[in-house]
């Protein structure tokens, strides 16, 4: 029965590749394929459930494949079937069913066709993945598929600015949340000695017994796993970006922001219920962060002026009341009310442009006085100010801005006297003086060679910094992200039993992946007359290949699963230390900084008006 499970991710990636391969006119084609292929999904999960449940629907774990493997580290495939997959899996299942027949005829002649119903099947391949997920790293692997798939859906209406750049600060704000993620994994290798899966997470005895002898890293990983969770899941102070990924078309807004992807926090709570249960400080902090979110976001819900503005920040609010049913250790309940809410919220979406329509004209005939709420009791300072705040919505873009990306750009700033041959001028001797200290290292005084690793990897934090503010130059920031990577595995080479095979299997991905990207941009630059990072230019209905070869060489860059690179990070943190929490502080942030990056370089290079047939008055750099 177990053995079965590789079905459930095989289907939705066949069905992705055969929506490859048909012409973008075969509309009808293209559309059979997509909800076909959801359509076996689903039927072939039910029976399978069925079956499941009359033999005794005990929990299942595939270890499905080991795609590295060394002496002291294992990276793997695992997988998991339980009551929290069921569930997740039959409400995913039969929504994008429906959402992909609805499509059908909602996108018919858009000239996006194609690229929608194949970027709904890849948000479905990474669906499945994470919900069928058995351990933290083939968790990772769904969630970044679901954050690029995010992304270019968000973006589907790529030669309008607003939709481009709300990709944008959605994506990056999805990178946060990749650091909670990372950065629990990390911690969990150092507590287990092992990859440790969900299924062992459930063995009482074993999370007991590690908590205790290490509560600080027990606490740590909580917390980390909760920062990941409140960013997927839009909670405070993160809500701001579920409103903007509404410029999407509307089947995409209710699969993604409705009902599957905003409730992935939730299921990543679910699924780590049993290691932070007996933590009672994370509870309530769970629960007071669900609580807080859900009276703000209730208060913005209900002066928003557009109806899926309304809808998403109605969806955060009962989200975080899951978030408190799940601290409460109500777990059939959290799972009967994300059904609810999901299916809620799906239908809400799907007809708002009707709904909108009808409320248009019905007001003209029936006029509703305005009914009395409970803000009218309140002192009138107390109540405008509640109302203002609510409409400026509780300044949440601005904070996220001040606090994370404006100083971020600050300090990137600070190094714009630097050229790509100043660059290159600096990099290669002061690397080449890392190489000698690394190989005599034993002369090294033991306190010099305790500092390196940090210095190293502070040296290329910086770097990234200077990627993600640089708007001159596309090659400079994409040359900065590349060197990035070099500094990290020169860093990690002075802990001990980080061999030099292991370092060339991470660093190959990036020298492929770097060479495609600077390659294209160079052969862009020479075709068009200006190049730099201060506007969106639209290119990609000029250059189309240039475009996907340049999509190819970011996702390469960026680590996206399966590459060698994702793997490589992976193994970068199993050899950073227990202690060493600034060393895997600089070097996740400089991973999630840069993928923002090179994200942000092929936003404005390739996305966005077309600059040869648009003639706007060129917009202010975000």
């Amino acid at each position: 029965m177990t053995s079965i499970l590789q079905i459930f991710i095989l289907i939705p990636v066949i069905g992705f590749i055969l929506s490859l391969l048909i012409p973008a006119k075969k509309e009808g084609i293209i559309s059979r394929v997509a909800f076909l292929t959801v359509g076996l999904h689903l039927i072939s999960f039910i029976v399978f459930s069925v079956f499941w449940l009359f033999h005794g629907h005990e929990s299942l774990n595939l270890k499905e494949i080991v795609l590295f493997k060394s002496k002291d580290y294992e990276f793997l495939i695992d997988f998991c079937f339980d009551k929290i997959t069921v569930v997740y899996l039959l409400v995913g299942a039969f929504l994008t069913f429906l959402v992909t027949i609805y499509s059908r005829y909602y996108l018919h002649r858009e000239e996006g066709y194609k690229r929608f119903f194949n970027t709904i099947l890849f948000f479905y391949v990474g669906y499945n993945v994470a919900i069928l997920s058995g351990n933290f790293e083939t968790l990772f692997i769904g969630w970044e598929i679901l954050g690029i798939s995010s992304f270019l859906l968000i973006a589907f209406y790529r030669n309008r600015y607003l939709p481009v750049k709300n990709a944008i600060k959605v994506f990056s704000v999805y990178r946060i949340g990749d650091i909670g993620l990372i950065l629990a994994m990390w911690a969990s290798h150092h507590l287990w000695h092992e990859n440790i899966t969900f299924l062992k997470l459930s063995n009482y005895e074993l999370v007991h017994e590690h908590i205790l002898g290490h509560s600080f890293t027990g606490v740590f990983i909580s917390l980390m796993i909760l920062v990941a969770a409140a960013v997927k899941s839009a909670q405070l102070p993160f809500s701001s970006w579920l409103p903007r990924a509404m410029e999407g078309p509307t089947p995409s807004s209710a699969i993604f922001y409705g009902s599957l992807s905003v409730h992935l926090g939730v299921f990543l709570l679910l699924r780590t219920f049993p290691f932070w249960e007996h933590q009672i400080s994370v509870r309530i902090l769970i629960a007071l962060l669900g609580l807080t979110t859900s009276i703000i976001a209730s208060l913005i819900a209900r002066v928003q002026s557009s109806v899926k503005s309304q809808i998403a920040y109605a969806s955060i609010a009962q989200i975080g009341l899951i978030f408190i049913e799940v601290a409460a250790g109500f777990e059939s309940l959290a799972l009967f009310h994300f059904a609810g809410n999901a299916f809620l919220r799906t239908y809400q979406l799907l007809v708002s442009p009707s709904v909108v329509s009808y409320m248009i004209r019905e007001q003209f005939y029936n006029f509703i006085p305005r009914q009395h709420t409970i803000e009218d009791s309140f002192p009138k300072k107390v109540e405008y100010s509640i109302y203002v705040m609510s409409l400026k919505e509780w300044n949440l873009d601005l904070f996220m801005d001040y606090i994370v990306w404006k100083p971020l750009k600050n300090v990137g700033r600070k190094l714009d006297f630097l050229t790509i041959n100043k660059l290159l001028l600096l990099f290669i001797p002061t690397y080449v003086v890392g190489l000698v200290l690394l190989y005599n290292q034993e002369k090294l005084a033991p306190q010099l060679h305790e500092y390196l690793p940090g210095l190293f990897s502070l040296i290329g934090f910086i770097m990234v910094l200077k990627s993600f503010s640089e708007r001159k130059s596309p090659r400079m920031s994409w040359l900065l992200i590349i060197m990035n990577h070099f500094w990290i595995a020169l860093a990690i080479s002075f802990n001990e039993h980080f061999k030099v095979e292991e370092a060339i299997f991470y660093l190959s991905g990036i020298i492929i992946m770097g060479a495609l990207g600077y390659f294209t941009l160079s052969k862009l630059k020479s075709l068009e007359k200006t190049l730099d990072l201060n506007r969106f230019y639209g290119h990609v209905y000029e250059h189309p290949k240039f475009a996907m070869m340049f999509l190819l060489a970011c996702l390469g860059l960026t680590g996206f699963p399966i590459t060698s690179t994702f793997i490589g990070e992976d193994l970068i943190f199993s050899h950073i230390h227990e202690d060493q929490i600034f060393l895997a502080f600089f070097i996740s942030s400089s991973f999630i900084i840069g993928g923002i990056s090179v994200i942000r370089v092929y936003a404005r290079i390739f996305l966005g008006p077309h600059i040869k047939t648009y003639h706007e008055v060129p917009y202010k750099s975000s």
